[in-house]
């Protein structure tokens, strides 16, 4: 497929180049379907087409490999590392940055409780949904998901497993800020596979009865949910090119 086929690729016409190189590659790669791994065209290629200085397009990419949205291999070119908010604008990123360490600091303090009185009270029936869960994400990921259906189910039967309303209803009426930083963790390249085996070992200490262990593997899983690039960026990069 032609680059000049691609209507995300047509020359730029507003001058804050920073953010509109970010929103047009984005729109680049889901118009051409892009999957993770995949090479851009040529820095030449993508100037020429988008009518704006090869220095301009250096500098946007190596913006957006700070936010993880990119590799920049010297000598191969540059790929796709992820698509999760690839193409947002600016301020909407800035505005997920600023909202997930509260998000991810309010689930560390209800999840590791959580696991710990699972991993006293849990039944049969629990431990049965947990495997549940567990084997939905394993599926998940096998055809290539994030496993974020069983990802939500797991932490679920385990909220569920602890038998307090007050904590299960809190959880609960946070459901839409912690799927977002589900997506945002799980759509960190190799960290599916990485998620499902710290949920297996959440389970298995749930499932010997050990509470404090509990609490130790869901807060190392939860320490790894929190390593995600758009935490790691720092959003100082100039706006002009």
């Amino acid at each position: 497929m032609g680059v000049t086929s691609i209507a995300a690729l047509r020359p730029l016409e507003r001058s804050r180049l920073y953010e509109d190189l970010g929103e047009r590659l984005g729109q680049f790669a889901r118009e051409s379907k892009m999957a993770p791994g995949d090479r851009f065209p040529p820095e030449r290629e993508l100037a020429t087409q988008l009518r704006v200085s090869r220095t301009s397009v250096r500098q946007a990419m190596v913006v957006l490999q700070a936010q993880g949205f990119v590799d920049v291999r010297h000598g191969e070119g540059i790929f796709l590392r992820r698509m999760r908010g690839f193409g947002e604008s600016l301020p909407k990123l800035l505005e997920r940055r600023r909202r997930l360490p509260d998000v991810l600091e309010a689930r560390e303090a209800l999840e590791v409780k959580l696991a710990e009185l699972a991993a006293a009270r849990r039944t049969k029936d629990d431990l049965n949904a947990m495997h549940a869960a567990l084997r939905t994400m394993e599926k998940e990921i096998r055809t290539k998901g994030l496993g974020t259906e069983g990802d939500a189910a797991f932490h679920h039967a385990v909220a569920a497993a602890a038998r307090n309303q007050v904590l299960l209803h809190l959880i609960d009426a946070m459901a839409d800020a912690i799927r977002e930083t589900r997506v945002e963790s799980l759509s960190e390249p190799g960290r599916p596979p990485r998620s499902l085996e710290a949920h297996r070992r959440i389970l298995h200490a749930i499932e010997s009865g050990a509470p404090s262990k509990a609490a130790l593997a869901m807060r190392k899983h939860l320490r790894q949910v929190a390593d995600v690039s758009l935490l790691r960026w720092q959003p100082d990069a100039p706006k002009h090119g």
